[in-house]
């Protein structure tokens, strides 16, 4: 699934999605989207990461005490 750096605005495909909806991991491993070459994984902080329409994450994915704030 392919989502955008925030400062760059350039495209990461999440290598493990399952990693993306776990709350308790605030990073995950993915690859820039750049040229015909398959990039080498690196990690990047979910904070750092919008959907590709420029939305936030859900906080269900971020933020472990989501349910006790309202």
């Amino acid at each position: 699934m392919f989502f955008k750096e925030r400062k760059t605005g350039d495209l990461v495909d999440i290598v493990e999605m399952a990693k993306l909806t776990n709350l308790f991991h605030d990073s995950v491993e993915g690859r820039f989207q750049a040229g015909e070459e398959q990039q080498d994984p690196q990690s990047f902080k979910k904070s750092d990461l919008v959907f590709m329409s420029g939305e936030e994450l859900p906080r269900c994915w971020t933020d472990p005490g989501y349910r006790s704030k309202c």
